[in-house]
């Protein structure tokens, strides 16, 4: 035991690193709390996944006790023991002020026993045509005050495996629900009215739904975090990871800080949510984006976005590059937002502001959409594809500033543009968007010299 704590203390510790951004507070790198206790890990990965033989043998009720007991402001160490390396389990609850880290070398699993999370018999596993969620997360964290997920190890939701006593996987589910119903499946991590929530380092992989979702909750960090899932391809045989959102914060949430992260997933690799309560004072900084549907703001924006920064961001080859969506029938006011220093390539979708997302609601409703004050400064984009500024209606419009937003070469570019007012400048902006329906544009488009994104686009680590 003293040794494994002296081998904590030589990681590194924060860093005056601070954020210039929308969260009002003072951001700096985490750091590993002292332990109360190590686990030593009694299971074995085989290949990518958990040994067969070790598919029943849950360790939840000892990691489960570990945290209750364990004091506040300490941590929870899984570590490897020998060749023994993996933790297998069902829904565990963290507490306030503890930190689960999950170390080098260690993989904790989700059960594969849909039985394990359910909320009530037979609830989960199911595509359902009733409301409600069936499925209990991976890790909830609700009502616990600077609770932690840290550590070099991983967490894989093993959403792609066959559910235990079926023929089809978390993923199947979602699938088979786009003709109706919704999937009842497991997220990862859940975190509610949980102020100063923290993941550091850990890598997030394969959920069957959402990777992590932050609702209600004041003060957010995300810090060189991983998340690692297929790329979802919509129209193959088997299209894997639909709905495996990487990063959701939102549904009253604010001060969030989103850094130094790497993230590749089957739908949006952020997402900020401005459902019941909306979503405010958010700071996304110095990321890596790569296959997953981008940069999203919404869905739903009926409870306000607000006091968003995007900064120092690459785009590799996502499906959508920036990205806010809403409809009538979930829409409210998102505002002052602002992306700065951005790199897009090979995105069909590098910009796209658009009020008649048909995925989630009717388009038409009480609740239309508007967005104004949006700024794109120092935005290249390269690859082709369609930059769309697609408002409501005459009162419900999209105003945006694109200055030093620069397509950087000659692949075929279309563009959309209704109920809009763009203005282009003062840095050069060499779109060239067309008059549109009852939309207005200032500025000339002008060619500049945007600077390189050679450094920006750097391979997944792994």
């Amino acid at each position: 035991m003293h040794r494994r704590l002296a081998l904590f203390a030589l990681l590194p510790l924060s860093q005056a690193f601070l954020l210039c951004a929308q969260d009002t507070r003072t951001v700096i790198e985490p750091f590993f709390p002292q332990l109360c206790t190590t686990l030593d890990a009694q299971l074995q990965s085989q290949g990518h996944t958990l040994a067969p033989a070790d598919e029943q043998k849950l360790d939840t009720a000892r990691i489960q006790k570990a945290i209750d007991k364990c004091g506040k402001g300490r941590a929870v160490l899984l570590h490897v023991n020998e060749t023994n390396n993996a933790f297998l389990s069902g829904p565990l609850e963290l507490r306030p002020e503890v930190t689960l880290i999950v170390g080098l070398g260690v993989t904790l699993y989700a059960s594969r026993d849909p039985a394990v999370f359910a909320v009530s018999p037979g609830s989960c596993g199911i595509v359902s045509h009733g409301g409600g969620r069936g499925c209990k997360p991976l890790i909830a964290v609700d009502g616990a005050r600077d609770a932690g997920i840290m550590g070099d190890g991983t967490i894989d939701g093993r959403g792609g495996e066959k559910m235990l006593g079926s023929q089809y996987s978390w993923w199947d589910l979602a699938q088979q629900a786009r003709d109706g119903g919704g999937q009842q499946v497991p997220r990862l991590i859940v975190a509610n009215d949980s102020d100063n929530f923290t993941l550091y380092r850990i890598t997030l992989k394969n959920s069957p739904n959402f990777h992590v979702s932050y609702n209600h909750g004041n003060g957010f960090t995300v810090w060189g975090v991983k998340i690692d899932t297929p790329h979802r391809v919509a129209d193959s045989e088997h299209p894997l990871s639909r709905n495996t959102d990487g990063i959701d914060p939102g549904n009253g949430a604010k001060n969030v800080t989103i850094t130094h992260s790497f993230i590749r997933d089957g739908d949006d690799n952020i997402a900020i949510k401005g459902g019941p309560g909306g979503a405010t004072n958010i700071t996304i900084s110095h990321n890596h984006f790569y296959w997953g549907h981008g940069m999203s703001i919404g869905s739903e924006t009926n409870g306000g976005v607000s006091k968003i920064r995007v900064f120092d961001l690459s785009l590799d080859g996502t499906d959508a590059g920036i990205r806010i969506k809403s409809n009538g029938s979930r829409g409210g006011l998102t505002e002052d937002v602002v992306y700065d220093d951005l790199c897009i390539r090979n995105s069909p979708n590098p910009i796209t502001l658009d009020t008649a997302y048909s995925a989630n609601g009717p388009l038409q409703g009480n609740s239309p959409p508007t967005m104004r004050d949006i700024s794109l400064h120092n935005v290249r984009v390269s690859g082709g594809g369609k930059i769309t500024f697609n408002g409501y209606g005459h009162d419900y419009r999209i105003a945006a500033t694109l200055n030093g937003v620069q397509i950087t070469d000659n692949a075929k570019y279309t563009y959309q543009v209704d109920h809009a007012d763009i203005t282009l400048g003062p840095e050069p902006t060499n779109l060239q968007l067309p008059a549109g329906e009852d939309s207005t544009l200032k500025g000339a488009p002008a060619e500049g010299n945007p600077a390189s994104c050679a450094d920006k686009f750097v391979p997944f680590p792994q």
